[in-house]
């Protein structure tokens, strides 16, 4: 409870604050962050040391620092939102592959959005539940309860379901699905415990099949996705060509064949924008 009251507490100061100095707040903590966080810094360095190989120690620990930074400004993003006016934030989103989600949405089965963790991505959805179609995140449940809530809450507020990763919440997505609208995921990491051995990055990692499950089910198009922040502190939201979850008749053969192909565009988006995949978890054996 007290992590709870300790967000809710930095979170009521800095949704007052004008953005520049909720910023501005949010590298300040960052600083604190980066040197005295006992696993996360390392697990960071780990999975991007895995995911950029080519940096030497030196370019590591800077992207590293400025991982951090660009993650403490998404948590800026996020404490913002309760008094946010969505559409005023519209005219600081670019989004590349328009076209992509067009095609997606022509074809009348929903659209699953797969992703990975990175960047503002309350910031887009609510930007897009306000003016393209109901937005909904297929995502963990937190702890302590009362955190999830209020995430759950600030973001109904804006017009965006939150779907949790459980039985229940499948049944929500496809139902989601059926009614035509947007339901975002990430596949980088495998929260429940159950995902299968497949390449990332070259490393055997555990990635979650369910996506690919539910597309081949209901024939709804995959479209590969990512947000990340400009130098400007704007946004950009690039979405990739669709994947269209084909049967072969081979239920598992064809999940891990629509999942590699999600993957190797997600792998395409990291290694664009490594600065900004915050993940400082265990995905590969031999992580801190």
């Amino acid at each position: 409870m007290w992590r709870y009251r300790a967000f809710k507490a930095v979170q009521s100061i800095v949704e007052r604050l004008p953005r520049a100095w909720a910023y501005a707040l949010a590298v300040f903590a960052a600083r604190f962050a980066f040197w005295f966080s006992p696993l996360a810094r390392p697990r960071l360095q780990f999975n991007l040391r895995v995911a950029c190989p080519e940096l030497d120690d030196r370019e590591l620990r800077r992207l590293t620092w400025l991982n951090f930074r660009n993650h403490a400004k998404a948590y800026a993003d996020l404490m913002m939102l309760p008094r946010t006016h969505v559409q005023a934030m519209r005219r600081l989103l670019t989004v590349q592959g328009l076209e992509h989600l067009e095609e997606a949405r022509a074809i009348g089965k929903g659209v699953m959005v797969v992703s990975c963790h990175m960047g503002s991505y309350e910031i887009v959805s609510a930007i897009w539940a306000a003016t393209l179609t109901p937005v909904s995140f297929f995502a963990e449940e937190l702890e302590p309860r009362p955190l999830f809530e209020w995430y759950r809450e600030t973001r109904a507020r804006l017009g965006i379901s939150v779907l949790t990763l459980s039985v229940k919440g499948i049944r929500k997505v496809t139902q989601a699905l059926n009614d035509k609208e947007m339901v975002i995921t990430a596949i980088d990491r495998d929260i429940i415990g159950t995902g299968h051995l497949m390449p990332f990055f070259g490393r055997p990692a555990p990635i979650p099949l369910g996506t690919a499950a539910i597309a081949l089910r209901l024939g709804t198009p995959l479209l590969p996705a990512c947000v990340y922040r400009l130098p400007d502190d704007t946004y950009m939201a690039d979405a990739g060509p669709l994947v269209i979850a084909k049967s072969t008749g081979d239920r598992k053969a064809d999940e891990i064949r629509v999942t590699q192909e999600l993957l190797h565009h997600i792998e395409g988006f990291i290694r664009s924008h490594p600065d900004q995949w915050h993940v400082p978890h265990r995905i590969w054996d031999g992580s801190p």
